[in-house]
């Protein structure tokens, strides 16, 4: 695929940035309750997707890396997809069955671990890590509720700013389908389209992918679906 996505990259590298600057902020007014810190990859195993502009920035780091380090991250991200596919699988199951809340307070429960974890729990591509990765520690309003980390120290029922997630993904749906419109796709399922981040990596963003590579392909199926009330595992 020929299509300069540096224009893109530029934007979301900007969207980024003030998603930083917030978190700074919130992190230095609430120092002893935001407890992230070296070491800590907690958020690290936790069950979530990146939208196409986020995906598509990570794959185009994660081949800046040498082929040594890539072909061992792409054997953890293979196991990675597979665990997030059969968790994802059974949360369907038991959608007509279960509480739609219920399903999502179950699976912020689950632990998969990133494949971009090195032995010493380092994230190989740290400076290029989604936007989720980087409002971990701080409350976060998603569904008029707000969540934050379990190793924090806010405490549940007491009043705190809380970034509202919900604006931060419209802004990069939007992003994405402009990502989209440039090269020219006819996949409707696209504009809606989150994957997990062992998928970003394993997947060519050629045109092949995007259907616009003459012969029309079947399009790939989708991988994704205030007061603190709480805190999420």
């Amino acid at each position: 695929m020929n299509l300069d996505l540096s224009q893109f990259f530029t934007e979301y590298e900007s969207l980024v940035a003030q998603v930083d600057a917030v978190f700074q902020k919130v992190s230095g007014n609430f120092a002893s309750e935001v407890r992230c810190k070296e070491g800590c990859s907690d958020c690290c195993h936790a069950l979530f997707d990146v939208t196409l502009i986020e995906a598509m920035y990570l794959n185009h780091k994660f081949f800046e890396l040498d082929e040594i380090r890539r072909n061992e991250i792409l054997i953890e991200a293979d196991k990675a997809d597979r665990k997030a596919y059969l968790l994802k699988k059974k949360a369907s199951k038991e959608a007509g069955e279960v509480d739609h809340s219920e399903i999502l307070l179950r699976t912020a429960k689950e632990r998969l671990r990133c494949p971009l974890l090195d032995s010493t729990d380092k994230c190989a591509l740290y400076s290029y890590r989604p936007i989720t990765c980087r409002i971990y520690g701080i409350p976060l309003d998603i569904g008029g509720k707000s969540h934050t980390c379990g190793l924090s120290g806010f405490e549940p029922g007491r009043p705190y700013p809380a970034v509202k997630l919900e604006r931060i993904q419209d802004m990069l749906l939007s992003l994405s389908n402009r990502v989209l419109d440039s090269v020219g796709s006819q996949y409707a399922d696209f504009r809606l389209m989150h994957v997990p981040v062992s998928t970003a990596l394993m997947t060519v963003y050629s045109d092949d992918f995007f259907g616009t590579g003459g012969v029309q392909a079947e399009a790939p199926i989708e991988q994704g679906t205030s007061e603190p009330g709480g805190k999420d595992a």
